[in-house]
């Protein structure tokens, strides 16, 4: 029930805003709450990854022949066109207007009356206002690709599992980041039948498509269907790998198209691990004893030839070996000075942690590979799987 007169502090008026404080909120708006470091950070990425870009176009087109004296000019008219090119047409001849009225701002004049009148034209601020047109049309289509391609994501992550199976004696943990917003990077934990009545078999699968992007996240979509589907049936790894590859050389391009995988199965009651290595990165296993096993017996990647055997390999887990999957982005991450993180920098990560958790572990290794690549632009799909045996 409201009361009359009202109280003093429901009729108190807000205070206007200080122009200070409508500076702090605009900042605020612009930069999302991150510090000048972070800004810098972000944009040293993204001049990293913007550069890296363009210069596979002017390595694409260096010309032997042109004279040293030359070559900045060379080099300066190549970057030039690798930018135009990226445009459509229409847009192209907009900022080559654009850049024309900037650098030569041309002087209009005409006569009058038989006397020369020159009136001179500040066509700067035109070519101001067509390059921030082409900026609004450039940022519209990235944001309607954005919007694509986040929908995209979440559609990729639904194909890959949220938290390993809960089984006793076993821990598990993966991770993966994409380079871009969809990733060419699979991984796969989950039961299926055994060709024994009551077997129960814990088939891992992590797999790394050839390129990255829509083309990888497509194909990633098809080697999970694949794979999901022909996992239903009662057949061996070796028989489930080779009907995979088989399914895939129909729709490879000849082989270009390629996926290289690790797929094991694990008896859960045995500790036996069966593994085919098609062309990835051979896994360790880290024994509780220090010893430390690639598993590489395989093939090649997936894809290729339509005939390929696959050799199956095998060992046997016990309580505390590690074992460790995971893709060609981890180790051949790179820092600033172009060093890659390397498989000793993972071993030692696993070496110094062996009594914590596959979580912990994880959370280690990424914080580890945080610390090592810096500000340098991620290249590659990172993905890790690891299993403990408790």
């Amino acid at each position: 029930m409201s009361t009359w007169p009202p109280s003093s502090a429901s009729s108190r008026s807000v205070a206007p805003l200080t122009f200070g404080q409508k500076l702090n909120r605009f900042w605020l708006r612009v930069t999302e709450g991150l510090e000048l470091n972070q800004l810098w950070s972000q944009f040293e990425k993204d001049a990293r990854a913007s550069y890296r870009l363009y210069s596979r176009d002017l390595e694409a087109r260096q010309d032997e022949s042109v004279r040293p004296g030359r070559k900045f000019v060379h080099v300066a008219q190549q970057f030039f066109w690798a930018v135009l090119e990226k445009l459509t047409p229409a847009r192209r001849l907009l900022l080559l207007i654009a850049l024309i009225l900037l650098v030569f701002n041309p002087e209009v004049s005409w006569h009058t009356q038989g006397s020369l009148h020159v009136v001179s034209i500040d066509f700067r601020l035109l070519g101001g206002l067509l390059l921030l047109s082409l900026l609004i049309l450039e940022v519209a289509d990235r944001v309607v690709m954005k919007r694509d391609l986040q929908i995209a994501r979440e559609i990729q992550g639904w194909l890959l599992p949220n938290a390993p199976p809960a089984i006793p004696g076993i821990e598990i943990a993966f991770q993966t980041r994409p380079a871009n917003t969809v990733a060419g990077d699979y991984y796969d934990v989950f039961t299926r039948s055994g060709t024994e009545p009551e077997q129960k078999r814990l088939l891992l699968a992590v797999a790394d498509v050839a390129g990255k992007s829509i083309p990888a996240a497509l194909l990633m979509a098809t080697f999970q269907a694949s794979l999901r589907t022909l996992s239903v049936t009662q057949s061996s790894l070796a028989q489930l790998v080779a009907s995979m590859n088989q399914y895939a050389c129909t729709n490879s391009q000849g082989g270009l198209r390629f996926t290289t995988a690790f797929l094991s199965e694990l008896d859960t009651s045995t500790g036996a691990l069966t593994y085919i290595n098609a062309g990835h990165n051979a896994p360790m296993l880290c024994r509780k004893s220090g010893g430390l096993e690639r598993l590489e017996a395989g093939g090649v990647p997936i894809g290729i030839k339509a005939d390929a055997v696959y050799k199956t390999g095998g060992v046997v887990l016990a309580p505390g070996d590690w074992l460790v999957i995971f893709t060609d982005g981890v180790i051949e991450a790179l820092n600033a000075a172009s060093e890659e993180f390397g498989e000793m920098r993972l071993l030692a990560n696993i070496a110094r942690g062996t009594s914590v958790s596959p979580a912990e572990m994880m959370n280690r290794i990424m914080a580890e590979l945080d610390r090592f690549v810096g500000n340098t632009p991620q290249h590659d799909d990172v993905t890790c799987l690891l299993l403990k045996m408790v």
